[in-house]
């Protein structure tokens, strides 16, 4: 029996490697880096070089939320066993594999959340009512806010009114913001994250003020003021290289936390299968970092030109807008270990900052076919996700 088990154990391991190469060389490869290929600032082969290594590290540092959710809270009444989370995994890859090959970006999140309600059901377990709303909340609401973010922000950099010497370091100071307070594994302690701003207040060791840790908002403005300063600097000296750098920073901040994200895509479904055998969660994150960084390295720079050049005609200016809601979306996915599409994510912001400049080039029939991908690769993997497994059962 634990000779079996072991078996099922490494035959799961290796679809999830597989689940990971295909997440790498689709969603998480080729959208953070995907608008500022399109801007011009960064060849497609450099970005997928960067995006490799900066997922793989967002895997590590980030990748712990996303996994246990996936893994522990999609289904209820029942633990996925491995040959579950294997089946699940294989029609999720399948799937993300044929978007990657045709060039249509296939929703990673979609496709694994899909998948493994899709087993779970099979193997009798409950919906998970609570989750769902709460996942379905943030896939509704992205498009929307995401664009809607980028669309304000472009037309802000286009604005006549203001000058982007003040604007592009206004909204590096927004970026470093958020950047101080996003949490960190290696940071806290044992078993828990902390944020920059966070480690910081400890060191100031400054008083509460009505209910507020003085520190920590000490600490956090610190951040953004330095950033916003050195981007001030740089703006002056040659505003194409302030946009140029700021552009290179969302984007490897984007990749960052897609890797913290999207790995949980890839193990979260063997979570339930460590305890057992003792494997703690950190060497699993470790292995699904380095599928991400082979699938960023082999795959992603198709899915990175499909993305820059298909979608919508970018400048520095609209690229800088859309890859902001990305980040900010991003992290708070992962803080509440929300399983999330970053083509979903990506491509709605780019269409946002492409209509403040009346269309931007936006393919509306991409798009089109882009939304029923997205829904059809939900559909289709709770389908046949359970109609592989219930088969597998009755043989």
């Amino acid at each position: 029996m634990v000779g079996s088990g072991v078996v099922t154990l490494v035959i799961a391991a290796v679809a999830s490697l597989f689940m990971a190469w295909a997440i790498g060389a689709g969603s998480s490869g080729s959208t953070p880096f995907a608008p500022a290929v399109g801007a011009n600032a960064i060849s497609v082969m450099r970005a997928g070089f960067l995006v490799g290594l900066l997922g793989f590290g967002g895997a590590v540092l980030q990748g712990a939320n996303v996994s246990e959710a996936v893994g522990t809270e999609l289904i209820g009444g029942v633990e996925l066993t491995a040959i579950a989370a294997t089946t699940g995994l294989l029609v999720a890859a399948a799937l993300v594999a044929i978007g990657v090959f045709t060039g249509y970006p296939i929703a990673t999140a979609f496709t694994v959340t899909g998948a493994i309600v899709g087993v779970g059901l099979a193997m009798g377990g409950d919906p998970a009512w609570a989750k769902y709303r709460q996942i379905g909340a943030l896939w509704l609401l992205t498009p929307f806010v995401g664009s809607f973010i980028s669309y304000c922000t472009a037309r802000l950099l286009r604005s006549e009114r203001t000058t982007e010497r003040v604007t592009i370091p206004l909204l590096g100071g927004v970026v470093g913001l958020i950047v101080a307070n996003i949490e960190f594994a290696v940071l806290g302690p044992s078993g828990t994250g902390q944020s920059l701003a966070e480690t910081a207040a400890v060191s100031l060791a400054l008083p509460t003020v009505a209910g507020v840790d003085s520190g920590l908002v000490v600490a956090s403005l610190a951040f953004a003021g330095a950033v916003t300063g050195f981007l001030y600097w740089e703006v002056r000296e040659d505003l194409e290289t302030g946009q140029r750098h700021l552009l290179l920073a969302l984007g490897s901040l984007v990749a960052f936390s897609a890797g913290g994200s999207q790995v949980g895509l890839a193990i979260g479904p063997l979570v339930p299968l460590l305890d057992p055998f003792g494997i703690p969660l950190v060497p699993v994150l470790v292995g699904g970092g380095i599928g991400l960084l082979a699938g960023s390295w082999t795959g992603a720079p198709r899915m990175i030109k499909a993305i820059a050049q298909d979608y919508s005609a970018l400048g520095p200016r609209r690229s800088i807008a859309a890859l902001i809601p990305s980040f900010a979306i991003a992290q708070v996915a992962v803080l509440y270990g929300i399983p999330v599409s970053f083509n979903e994510i990506i491509v709605s912001a780019i269409v946002g900052s492409g209509y403040a400049a009346e269309g931007g080039g936006v393919s509306r029939r991409k798009m089109g076919y882009t939304v029923l991908a997205w829904l059809g690769s939900l559909v289709l993997a709770i389908g046949v996700a359970y109609g592989v497994y219930a088969g597998i059962r009755m043989v």
